[in-house]
């Protein structure tokens, strides 16, 4: 009876406009006086802000809690709507990209791990096509292909959404290989190296570093500031506003100045 409200609400919607597919996406990203009121909030988090990003540039937002981080990645994705501006990807609008075509382009670890019922290799692959040689390129460019091959049945080992034979760092890992599968155009993560040791926050670098050659436009996410160091530029973001951006060094050094003169 559940199942058939629940069809009957889902036909009430009318079925998505598929638009003229566009050419493979490059990178390129834009944001423009950007305002996301998060679902079931009543003000936004994100109030108006601008920034760019161009194909194969490394981007590391910082900021303390509650600064509207998470909130800008899930716009940046199209997770979220935004309320007001826009959000474009190579010059069109999210919105205006047929997602199934645009999924397989995009990259995303969430800040609280989400994986699926289902064998590792399925999560790495997105429930796609298994194709092997993508999955095991994605697992060793985030370093756990041998930890996988230590498992009772490798990739072939069941894991749930909430439990399995994982830890909490092994499935981060494994979520980081299911965001880089096949190379996107676009990696967003968010708190990539939370639950991660010391070994794991350097082969998650050696990862992003590889990714960054591929020509992949990268956004991280992070408190831990260690897996800033290959990011080309450095965002601050305080109650919704950027409190700066540019080169990261740049940013690092103004940061650095504004304490000292805190101090003093």
């Amino acid at each position: 009876i559940a199942y058939t409200r629940l069809q009957s609400m889902m036909k009430s919607f009318p079925p998505d406009k598929i638009g003229m597919p566009l050419p493979t996406p490059e990178g390129n990203l834009s944001i423009e006086r950007l305002i996301v009121i998060p679902p079931r909030a009543s003000s936004p988090s994100i109030k108006g802000i601008s920034w760019e990003l161009e194909a194969g540039e490394t981007l590391g937002i910082i900021g303390p809690s509650a600064a509207g981080k998470t909130s800008l990645v899930r716009a940046v994705l199209g997770i979220w709507s935004a309320t007001s501006g826009t959000v474009r990807l190579d010059g069109a609008e999210m919105k205006t990209w047929d997602r199934e075509r645009l999924g397989p382009h995009l990259g995303y670890l969430p800040q609280d791990i989400e994986l699926f019922d289902g064998s590792i290799a399925e999560n790495i692959c997105r429930f796609s096509t298994i194709e092997s040689g993508k999955i095991i390129e994605a697992a060793k460019t985030a370093g756990i292909h041998d930890m996988i091959l230590q498992l009772p049945d490798g990739y072939e080992t069941r894991i749930t959404a909430s439990s399995g034979s994982l830890s909490a760092g092994q499935r981060q890992r494994v979520g980081i290989a299911r965001a880089i599968y096949d190379k996107p155009r676009l990696i967003v993560l968010d708190e990539p190296n939370s639950n991660l040791d010391d070994q794991g926050e350097r082969e998650l670098l050696s990862a992003l570093k590889q990714l960054k050659q591929s020509g992949s436009t990268i956004i991280i996410v992070s408190h831990r500031t260690a897996i800033l160091t290959m990011t080309d530029k450095l965002m601050i973001l305080k109650d919704g506003l950027i409190s700066a951006i540019g080169a990261r060094e740049e940013v690092l050094k103004a940061l650095q100045v504004a304490k000292d003169n805190v101090t003093k």
